[in-house]
């Protein structure tokens, strides 16, 4: 058997009267994630993990901000999509450890519902998914709330 371990973050500036979507749920907050796509912080540093895992570059090479298709696109498909491309070099998810830094909206109580949506997204248990959450006491961009960061690694395995 053949492991390997995957990094991943992305950040994405808030913007006022925004949608706010993070592992697939959308917070109930003033300003949300910017982006070309949905902005979910989360599941994008999570395809990113798991493609720097599987050697198969990140998630701009596969999924373009300069290309339509994607404006606009849950970041489910995306995760979706991702998860193709390791199933097609013979790659399984092993487990996920994500983490959330904001400032607000309160993420803890979504955390269930953000498993739920990832593990029905790449067909692992919610059991290998963990998703943590917390501020960054005021400080930075983060603190001032004008930004979100999520980071994320992962396992895979080839039998």
């Amino acid at each position: 058997m053949k492991i390997r371990v995957g990094f991943g973050f992305d950040v994405h500036q808030l913007k006022e009267g925004h949608p706010f979507i993070m592992g697939g749920v959308a917070l109930d907050h003033h300003s949300g994630a910017y982006g070309h796509s949905d902005a979910d912080v989360l599941l994008h540093a999570i395809c990113d993990a798991l493609l720097g895992a599987a050697n198969l570059r990140d998630i701009g090479h596969h999924f373009s901000n300069k290309d339509e298709r994607w404006r606009g696109i849950s970041s489910i498909i995306l995760l979706q999509e991702c998860v193709k491309l390791l199933d097609q070099k013979g790659w399984t998810i092993g487990n996920i450890d994500a983490m959330i830094c904001l400032e607000a909206p309160r993420v803890n109580p979504h955390v269930p519902t953000m498993k739920e949506n990832i593990a029905r997204a790449i067909g692992i248990s919610e059991e290998d998914i963990s998703i943590k959450a917390t501020t960054n006491e005021s400080m930075g961009f983060i603190g001032r709330e004008e930004g979100v960061v999520a980071y994320a690694v992962c396992l895979i395995e080839k039998i």
